[in-house]
């Protein structure tokens, strides 16, 4: 059975843009109904955005629901295997990541992954399955986090419309704070097939997703090769080799 992960920059329903990026996901499953579970303690559990994410996926062919941590919690290994996909929403990873192993729901979701639940998640709902991420949970500064390590190396979202990303990010790898990895901007994602990265998903024109990789000269920013490009803003999605 395949593993699946979809990592977003950023946009989606978090943003109220991007649609072609949560159908995206959808279709992913391979159901025409697919269950679709809402995970969104990184934000704690802002009513606010658990509204948002009701409003996109009802209009959407899909059965979706939410899981909390901050109510009477329920049997989280059920909930987990009884969806079809599981999105992570942003907010502060590193909150999100100490109740999650408190409640050893880090177990639970490789568990459903590994069962065939697809994964996905936003900004602190994409870094958390790679073994780093460049997250925004201090007030402060941009630092370096440890994630779930579902996936190889470091992920920094939101690369586009943060300008603090960038240089963060190379600073990090630099000083050997964070392994090579991937930047996503806003309105794109990457799907990962059995931990290997298969496509880029552009949910606007002219995002994308890059390797960032630290050499003897330098870090490097450069397109990822060998990766196919979905287009997801046109009327129907539009598949490109590269």
């Amino acid at each position: 059975m395949k593993t699946h992960i979809i990592a977003l920059g950023g946009g989606g329903f978090s943003c109220g843009t991007e649609p072609g990026l949560d159908r995206y996901i959808l279709e992913q499953s391979g159901l025409t109904n697919p269950r679709i579970g809402f995970v969104p303690t990184a934000s704690a559990e802002d009513p606010a955005y658990i509204i948002k994410f009701y409003q996109r996926f009802s209009t959407l062919a899909c059965c979706p629901s939410d899981l909390k941590f901050f109510d009477r919690t329920p049997d989280l290994l059920a909930w987990a295997l009884a969806q079809d996909i599981i999105f992570v929403g942003g907010g502060n990873t590193k909150s999100m990541l100490a109740v999650w192993q408190a409640w050893g729901f880090d177990d639970i979701l490789r568990q459903a992954m590994q069962q065939g639940v697809l994964l996905a998640g936003i900004s602190a709902g994409a870094i958390c399955w790679f073994e780093s991420g460049v997250t925004d949970s201090y007030a402060d500064h941009l630092s370096a986090i440890p994630g779930l390590g579902f996936l190889p190396g470091s992920c920094c979202p939101h690369y586009s419309d943060d300008v603090a990303r960038r240089p963060s990010f190379e600073q990090m790898l630099m000083q050997g704070e964070i392994r090579d990895g991937i930047a996503i901007d806003d309105g794109a994602a990457v799907h990962f097939v059995d931990g290997k990265l298969t496509r880029i998903v552009q949910g606007k024109a002219g995002v994308s997703a890059y390797q960032v990789q630290s050499t003897k000269d330098g870090v490097r920013t450069s397109a990822i090769p060998d990766v196919e490009i979905v287009q997801t803003y046109l009327s129907s999605a539009v598949v490109c080799k590269k």
